[in-house]
């Protein structure tokens, strides 16, 4: 996961004008940056916990209300058989019976992985019933002359895609996914015109199409509040609001989820565990401010030598843990030396920070879970520090030492 980014839109007090000035102004109440802006335009960067938290949302959201739709929509053939003659009433009960049916099976608790992937084939299938119904309803009534009620009945039907546009406001969505997910229901609303009979034409379709827009418009802004929010919550969750990097709960949870991958993909992966040298003297001789900068920057420090997709985690105090996906030993140790010779940053002295650092590697310790995988982290980091500190003790007995190597 990424640093945590801390400008806030506006804050450029040297350009008090033109857009930047404007969006300050506009998006100053909720306190969004540039960076979680384009998250809420499109989901390119959204993290793996940020997808899953929205998944369990939109999958919950839909089976709460596909159970509502299970119930009301076959209930509603009793208005059908007033208004309709036979056999047109009775072709309309088994369309809403079936897709009440669909709304059943989309509100059954099924035991699912309740992964992004899921959620959106969810979300799809459950938008795509009644345009599509209203799409078969066209079909049934065709060759009737309906009037009155039952005009008005008919009429309803037609608003079917418009109710799918505000049904995506219940939904924690990109700008981009609600433009994804209302395609279908514009796409039927023009069909259905066609099938009635009708040519498209501006000046007796465009409020439609305008009124379908707004209401997509206000889905979109809905659904990018709503993600805001959750990531919000996550964030705060999962992220140390010092450092930047993985709480020891979140960091918890990516470790047994890397664990598992790498078990069943049988591919290396090691922890780092890194403890700063004699953090209690900077505590104690310059005060917990100047400790707090120090921990800052042992942690922007790691961030910029580590991977894309690897993890770092603050595992308790001076205590960080970075988590190397397909990293053999010998990958680690290149990783290590590189930190090291780029530093860790200075002391309130001027004098640089070290670290006592313990690695193990999932294949080199036949570890059978990540607990055990960061005891023995933990043991070797220790080992690290009674052996004199500013080294790393890996798998195999290796062992790396930093102290007479320059830091540049």
């Amino acid at each position: 996961m990424g640093q945590i980014q801390s400008d806030i839109i506006g804050d450029d007090g040297d350009n008090p004008r033109g857009w930047r000035s404007f969006a300050a102004h506009l998006f100053a109440p909720i306190k969004i940056t540039w960076g979680q802006f384009f998250d809420l335009l499109v989901p390119l960067r959204h993290s793996a916990h940020i997808r899953r938290h929205a998944a369990s949302v939109i999958i919950s959201r839909i089976q709460l209300v596909a159970a509502i739709f299970a119930l009301m929509v076959p209930l509603w053939s009793i208005i059908d058989w007033f208004v309709f003659p036979w056999p047109e009433w009775a072709m309309m009960t088994v369309l809403r019976l079936g897709s009440g049916v669909v709304f059943f099976l989309l509100a059954w608790p099924w035991k699912i992985s309740k992964t992004r992937l899921q959620a959106d084939a969810m979300l799809m299938g459950m938008l795509l019933v009644p345009p599509v119904f209203y799409i078969l309803s066209i079909h049934i009534t065709a060759s009737l002359n309906v009037t009155g009620t039952a005009l008005l009945v008919t009429k309803l039907y037609a608003l079917m895609p418009n109710i799918v546009l505000a049904g995506l406001a219940i939904f924690p969505l990109t700008a981009f996914e609600v433009a994804l997910f209302s395609a279908p229901a514009f796409f039927f609303a023009i069909l259905g015109l066609f099938l009635g009979g009708e040519t498209l034409t501006m000046d007796q379709h465009g409020p439609m199409l305008w009124l379908m827009v707004l209401v997509m418009g206000v889905a979109m802004f809905s659904g990018m509040s709503q993600l805001h929010y959750i990531t919000a919550l996550v964030n705060r969750a999962m992220i140390d609001p010092l450092t930047g990097a993985y709480t020891r709960r979140s960091g918890g949870e990516a470790l047994d989820l890397q664990f598992r991958l790498a078990s069943m993909k049988h591919t290396p992966m090691c922890v780092a565990f890194f403890d700063l040298d004699k953090f209690k003297s900077i505590n104690d001789q310059f005060g917990h401010e100047e400790g707090d900068k120090a921990l800052r920057t042992l942690s922007e420090r790691l961030r910029e030598g580590l991977r894309r997709g690897d993890v770092l985690v603050r595992w308790g105090g001076e205590e960080f843990v970075a988590i190397l996906t397909d990293t053999t030993t010998e990958g680690a140790k290149i990783m290590l030396e590189r930190l090291r010779a780029t530093g860790f940053g200075l002391r309130p002295d001027g004098s640089p920070m070290t670290a006592s650092i313990g690695v193990a590697e999932i294949n080199a310790d036949h570890a059978t879970d990540w607990p055990q995988l960061i005891e023995l982290a933990d043991q070797r980091m220790y080992e690290a520090k009674r052996s004199g500190r500013d080294r790393a003790v890996l798998p195999e007995g290796i062992t790396l030492v930093f102290g007479d190597k320059p830091i540049f």
